[in-house]
C-alpha cells in the first residue's frame, strides 16, 4: 500500500479519525484522506476533510453526506500496482474495485481532474482493508482486478457515495512502485494522530538493521510523492475540480 516515512508517516492504515472543516458553503465537498499531510493538502474553503483510518470514520463520513455534502473525493497517496508507474505519478480513478465489486467514479468530475492533471493515468484502482506490502501481492492484485494503484480509503468513500447518490472521485499519487516490497520499518512509523513515530521506526531498525537501505528508498519515494501531491493540489484548484460547485452555491438543480 502507499506508504513512506517522508510523507508524514510510514503506514497509512493506522490513526484515528479527524474532521478538519474549512467549509464556507452549506454543501461542502468532503475530502477523504488518511495521513495528516494529505489532510493539509486537501484542506481549503468549502472543503471538509476527514483524516485517519477510513474504517474508523465511516459514521462521520455518513453524517457529513447526510448534512448536505455535495460530493466525496478520495485524495492522497497510493501504492503502485501497474508496472511503469513511478513515485510522483498521478492516477485519476475511473472506478474503484473492492471485494469483487466495482464502483464507478463521476465522469464529469474525473474529466475535470484529468484536464487539470494532463499527465495523470486514468484507470481503475483497488481498495483494500490491509496494506499490500510485497511486490508479488501487488502483481497479483493488478492481474486479478486490472487495477493500477491501491489505497485503503477509496473503496469506503466510493461505497458511501454510491449509497447516498452523491458524486465521487478519486485522485491519488503513487508512492511505492509495483516492484517495491516495503520494509517492516515503513509499516510501523505512524502515531495515532497521523504523524511520524520516529521511535517505532528506530526500534524496527535496531531489530532488523539490514532494512535500512530499503527504508531509505521508501523515504526518497515519499518525498517525490509528497512534492507531486502539493503541486497537483494547486493544479486542480480550490474546488478540487468539482464540476457542480457553482450549481451548489447558486442552489440550482444538478
Amino acid at each position: 500500500m502507499g506508504t513512506g516515512m517522508g510523507a508524514d508517516s510510514a503506514n497509512p492504515n493506522r490513526g484515528h479519525s479527524l474532521l478538519v472543516s474549512h467549509a464556507v458553503s452549506s454543501r461542502p465537498i468532503i475530502a477523504v484522506t488518511c495521513l495528516s499531510f494529505e489532510a493539509r493538502v486537501a484542506a481549503g474553503p468549502g472543503i471538509s476533510v476527514l483524516c485517519g483510518t477510513a474504517q474508523r470514520y465511516i459514521d462521520k463520513l455518513e453524517s457529513a453526506v447526510k448534512a448536505g455534502g455535495s460530493g466525496i473525493i478520495s485524495i492522497g497517496i497510493a501504492g503502485g500496482l501497474a508496472p511503469g508507474l513511478a513515485p510522483g505519478d498521478w492516477v485519476v480513478a475511473s472506478g474503484v474495485v473492492a471485494d469483487g465489486v466495482r464502483f464507478s467514479t463521476d465522469n464529469r468530475w474525473s474529466r475535470r481532474l484529468l484536464n487539470a492533471l494532463p499527465k495523470a493515468v486514468h484507470a481503475d484502482i483497488s481498495g483494500v482493508d490491509a496494506p499490500v506490502v510485497g511486490h508479488r501481492d501487488k502483481r497479483a492484485l493488478h492481474e486479478t482486478n486490472g487495477t493500477v494503484a491501491v489505497d485503503m480509503e477509496s473503496h469506503i468513500a466510493a461505497r458511501i457515495a454510491a449509497t447516498h447518490g452523491v458524486p465521487f472521485a478519486a485522485c491519488r499519487v503513487i508512492i511505492d512502485p509495483a516492484e517495491r516490497t516495503l520494509p517492516p520499518a515503513a509499516l510501523v512509523g505512524m502515531r495515532d494522530d497521523g504523524r511520524p513515530d520516529i521511535f517505532a521506526v528506530a526500534r524496527s531498525l535496531m531489530q532488523q538493521p539490514r532494512q535500512l537501505l530499503a527504508l531509505l528508498r521508501v523515504v526518497a519515494d515519499a518525498r517525490a510523492a509528497r512534492s507531486a501531491l502539493f503541486r497537483g493540489r494547486r493544479m486542480i484548484g480550490a474546488d478540487l475540480s468539482f464540476p457542480r460547485l457553482d450549481e451548489v452555491q447558486l442552489g440550482l438543480p444538478h
